[in-house]
């Protein structure tokens, strides 16, 4: 995913693992536990691409829909207008 950075573009080492109908970014983990890198990994993707929603998905749990997901928002959505 390139970035933007003052008028110059870089390319990176960055990638997001799904972006879906160009509006959410899916970051998929298997792992212990969440760590708090993990959402600063997805706020950092989200933001880049200018994307409002992201989802954090834990495949190492029993029941995913409970405990294996964190849905996250970042300021582009609180200036979406409301439909």
């Amino acid at each position: 995913m390139p970035v933007h950075y003052k008028g110059e573009e870089f390319d990176t080492l960055l990638r997001c693992d799904f972006l879906v109908e160009d509006l959410l970014v899916v970051e998929i983990k298997s792992v212990a536990a969440f760590a708090p890198i993990f959402n600063a990994q997805l706020l950092t993707y989200m933001n880049l691409l200018n994307k409002p929603k992201g989802v954090l998905i834990n495949f190492n749990v029993v029941n995913i829909f409970q405990e294996g997901q964190q849905t996250m928002v970042n300021e582009i959505f609180r200036t979406l207008p409301e439909l």
